[in-house]
């Protein structure tokens, strides 16, 4: 669905179990950081009303998810942990294009496809690698919701410019994400 280039090794679904407490709490924060990314989408699109709204929503969603997580934390004792560096997200945010506003604006959306589409990927990859069933069921229910919020951002990136322009430019996004994941996927964090 995402035609991301390079999948993740299954392996690294060992790596998070065997620290459920850290990549718990990475993942908290990654829902956290979404929701911080939608609210600035906002901030840049605010005559764009059926955006702002669906913006809003994922922003809700997003601290809904971190919210879940940290549930699941206090419930195995244990406390949410400091905010993390997201290598892999600062090394693709270095790629969007500081041009025009439109470029700009349509780039944001697909940076935030890529963060979703990997996201979903790695909840897929936990969902059929790990053998804490809680998390399993967790997890696929969050990979559904990632794919939503992929599909949107692509959208609106189509909506921002123009869609063949925006089509060649994910596949650039993709090229772009596999030589950066390729440094990722030995830690126990969702992208790391």
């Amino acid at each position: 669905m995402f035609k991301l280039k390079l999948p993740t090794d299954p392996r690294w679904a060992n790596i998070a179990e065997d620290n459920l407490e850290e990549i718990l709490t990475d993942h908290a924060w990654c829902e956290q950081k979404a929701a911080t990314n939608a609210i600035g989408l906002i901030t840049m699109v605010p005559e764009h009303t059926e955006m702002v709204a669906e913006l809003t929503a994922i922003a809700m969603e997003e601290m809904d998810h971190f919210n879940q997580v940290h549930e699941i934390i206090k419930k195995r004792g244990g406390v949410l942990g400091r905010t993390r560096k997201d290598d892999y997200v600062n090394d693709l945010y270095k790629f969007i294009i500081q041009g025009s506003r439109e470029d700009y604006l349509v780039d944001r959306m697909l940076f935030a496809a890529m963060i979703e589409a990997r996201s979903c990927e790695r909840f897929k990859v936990l969902t059929e690698n790990i053998k804490d069933e809680e998390l399993k069921t967790f997890y696929k229910e969050l990979m559904i919701s990632e794919a939503n919020h992929y599909t949107t951002f692509i959208g609106f990136a189509r909506q921002l410019g123009d869609a063949e322009k925006v089509n060649k430019r994910w596949e650039e996004w993709l090229e772009h994400e596999a030589k950066v994941i390729q440094s990722y996927g030995k830690k126990e964090t969702i992208h790391g």
